[in-house]
């Protein structure tokens, strides 16, 4: 049999769920456990049947929990305390040598440590594969010096976590899952449902999360590992980073631009962006970086993944100016991409503006609202709905659960093309060029060949029929570029026999994904 649908399978599921005025309830976190188990189907299994590409949640800090945790181990956590969720080597040896660079690190930053917790887990519930690979996991509770304000301790536990894995780089099983007073991290390898068989925390009533984003993976560019799995340190993403040779490439020419006030000693941290991990890995440490440097993740997201602004006619001028004040300074970071994240008061879900990763939400009575690539992720009666909606492609939706409200992108856009005078400080400082299609005829330099002649220049230059008649023809007749399949079965140009145009030396590259999904916008 050719085809079997039971073994049909489908790009990474992803999504997150939150109380709108910010109350922690285990509701919450149970939710999105239910909610991640309806999307196995979504990632792909190993030989063994229980291992997974990975999968995950990203919690608000569970602060209540982690007060509990501490008590029953005769720890007193300050008002501003951090928890780092690590993975460490299953050497003894190298694992405790890892603690001691963690604890030194953590307090040439003036932080105290109060511990370290040995996460319960069972491991009988993971596959072969997954048992291989898999690292010592331990929690480390960090206080924040008197006076301190969280976003403070976040600026440094940021850099202290950077010195860190520099200093562990060798250390492949090491891996900082969250170092954060915000949120905190529980992903690996095993299949959703098993996820809290796996970590009994998230099994235990008492942990609350007022927000909580979740995602399964179908692996594409990267063999499954620990560390890969996701969500992030901020952020879960379904779909391809497309453009991602360039973003990296980009951020490392910037890396002596990245400079704030807020991070005397920021340039430590450089490069800021790993090149050898998943796409998302590498978004997610731009943002943040951004979040770092000062910025908001409303503000951060806007700038990374902008909507299609360019060739707008009716957008507003004050807005435009905003996102070309923008493409100044950072290029986008094109997909197809849906992400979800969070800095543990805003949780929010952004389209690129290709749009094709759905992206579908629900508000209930009970002041939830889950926004997911699919609907039908857990059960609610049809009575208890207030809302219903998606993110169309290039729109942002934020929840921000300290106001108690949500923001579409018209009122994010709103609110961010009016705090600075983007308008006038691009009609002031960038002058632009005047556009081919706009010069006067007389400056317009032509010249006429006849048909021996450019016959000849074209076979100089190896043009081939099909290039003069489907790109070149097209080109000339619409004023764009033909549509075509990416396939080509011709040989590299730098292993054929056959002499070839210069151009063909040069290949876009792109992620290849087994069966991506796609879905009519209504």
């Amino acid at each position: 049999m050719l085809y079997d649908k039971s073994l049909e399978k489908d790009n990474c599921g992803f999504g997150l769920i939150a109380h709108i005025e910010g109350e922690p309830s285990h509701k919450v976190v149970r939710t999105a456990i239910h909610a991640l188990a309806r999307m196995q189907h979504r990632g792909a299994i190993l030989a063994d049947g229980k291992t997974g590409d990975g999968c995950g949640l990203l919690l608000q800090k569970p602060d209540r929990f982690f007060r509990i945790v501490a008590e029953e181990r005769g720890w007193r956590l300050a008002k501003n305390y951090a928890v780092g969720m690590i993975f460490l080597n299953k050497d003894p040896e190298l694992a405790a040598a890892s603690r001691h660079i963690v604890e030194e690190e953590l307090q040439q930053e003036t932080l105290s440590i109060v511990g370290w917790r040995d996460v319960p887990t069972n491991e009988g519930v993971l596959g072969e594969i997954a048992l291989s690979s898999l690292p010592r996991i331990e929690q480390i509770f960090v206080n924040a010096p008197a006076g301190w304000r969280p976003r403070d301790m976040e600026r440094r536990l940021f850099i202290a976590r950077r010195r860190i894995e520099k200093r562990l780089q060798n250390d492949k099983d090491f891996y900082v899952c969250s170092l954060s007073n915000l949120v905190n991290i529980y992903k690996g390898l095993c299949m959703p449902a098993d996820l809290p068989r796996f970590y009994l925390d998230l099994a235990d009533l008492r942990l609350e999360s007022a927000i909580c984003l979740f995602h399964q993976r179908f692996s594409t560019n990267t063999v499954p590992r620990w560390p890969l799995a996701q969500p992030f340190r901020y952020l879960a993403h379904n779909g391809e980073i497309n453009t991602i040779t360039g973003n990296r490439q980009w951020a490392r020419a910037r890396t002596y631009k990245f400079q704030t006030p807020l991070i005397p000693d920021l340039q430590s941290a450089a490069p800021f962006v790993n090149e050898t991990g998943s796409d998302s890995s590498s978004l997610d440490n731009m943002l943040e970086l951004l979040l770092a440097g000062g910025m908001d993740i409303i503000r951060a997201m806007r700038l990374l993944v902008p909507p299609a602004w360019q060739n707008n006619p009716d957008m507003d001028q004050d807005l435009r100016a905003f996102f070309d004040f923008n493409s100044m300074h950072m290029e986008p970071w094109d997909g197809p991409a849906g992400i979800v994240m969070s800095d543990g008061r805003f949780a929010a879900c952004n389209l690129d503006r290709n749009g094709l990763r759905p992206a579908r939400y629900v508000i209930t009575k009970d002041k939830l609202i889950t926004c997911a690539s699919e609907v039908g992720i857990w059960d609610y009666q049809p009575d208890e709905v207030v809302e219903k909606g998606r993110v169309g492609p290039g729109e942002l939706m934020v929840i921000d659960t300290r106001g108690g409200r949500i923001l579409h992108s018209a009122e994010t856009d709103d609110d961010l093309k009016s705090r600075h005078p983007y308008k006038a400080w691009m009609e002031k400082n960038v002058r632009r060029l005047v556009p081919f299609e706009e010069l006067p005829d007389e400056e317009v330099g032509s010249r006429e060949l006849d048909d021996d002649l450019l016959a000849s220049y074209q076979k100089q230059f190896n043009y081939s029929a099909e290039e003069l008649d489907s790109v070149i023809r097209v080109l000339g007749e619409n004023g764009q570029e033909a549509v075509g399949s990416m396939g080509d079965d011709t040989p590299f140009a730098v292993l054929s026999s056959q002499p070839r145009i210069i151009y063909d030396y040069f290949r876009q590259q792109f992620a290849q994904v087994t069966k991506p999904a796609y879905r009519p916008a209504a």
